[in-house]
């Protein structure tokens, strides 16, 4: 059977699949501390990305990767194929890793499924949006927004992602769920570059004092109160008003 070069079996794995010692049934097998450690490289990694903690285009390296974990090649590698199978990052066809910068089709195509996904997942939660959930939505909420007064991006979207990810738990539809992660994935970088720019405020003033677009994001007090009152159609069009408007200020 033909083999690989260590310096070139990420690209042949994940370009071409030529080879098989990277497959599940291989590294992880021979050494099951490998599997281990690249779920934890991975998950890590996945967390950054989507949280916006690596801003798009960012030319990512194996080794460099390696040495932020302290760890070998086989399980970054093996981290950065799955990241790669997912939209996470880029591999171009020198084999270079980035964090992708998404076109305008791409991020309309984003939105469009976040606009049909998310309020389908909301609506499926209703039913059990009981006073704990509301309370914690509210919660979580009130930390969105002190993320915006800190002019904190990354924390912004760290709340945002668990004010959703908290209602659409409660859908008990993981199958969609993991669809809507995927997309937040793809769009972590992103929306790091848009939450940068609209969470700019001056160092006092009121609410008013903002400049014209840069508004507190009213949204989740509307899911919060359609949650309050089970009004599933006010819901949904909280929900897609939430997921959509930000992507469409991308493409302005």
């Amino acid at each position: 059977m033909a083999r690989c070069s260590t310096a070139s079996a990420f690209r042949a794995v994940d370009v071409a699949g030529k080879c098989d010692h990277n497959s599940p049934m291989s590294a992880s097998a021979r050494n099951p501390d490998s599997g281990a450690q690249h779920e934890r490289v991975y998950r890590s990694l996945r967390r950054q990305i989507m949280h916006g903690e690596i801003p798009p285009g960012t030319a990512l390296t194996l080794r460099g990767i390696a040495a932020q974990f302290a760890l070998s090649m086989t399980p970054v590698r093996e981290a950065a194929r799955r990241l790669v199978a997912e939209g996470a990052l880029t591999l171009s066809s020198s084999g270079r890793l980035a964090s992708p910068e998404l076109s305008d089709d791409r991020i309309e195509e984003l939105s469009a499924l976040r606009a049909l996904l998310e309020p389908e997942l909301a609506a499926r939660a209703l039913p059990r949006a009981y006073p704990a959930l509301i309370d914690r939505l509210y919660a979580i909420n009130a930390t969105a927004e002190q993320m915006i007064l800190r002019q904190d991006a990354t924390g912004y979207i760290r709340s945002n992602l668990e004010f959703h990810r908290t209602l659409y738990l409660r859908a008990q539809a993981p199958a969609m769920l993991a669809m809507v992660e995927t997309v937040w994935l793809q769009l972590g970088p992103t929306m790091r570059a848009l939450y940068s720019s609209l969470t700019t405020f001056p160092k006092s003033g009121p609410q008013s004092s903002l400049r014209p677009g840069l508004r507190r994001p009213g949204h989740h007090r509307a899911i919060i109160a359609a949650l309050k009152s089970a009004d599933e159609a006010q819901l949904r069009t909280a929900t897609k008003s939430d997921v959509t408007q930000g992507l469409r200020m991308l493409m302005v």
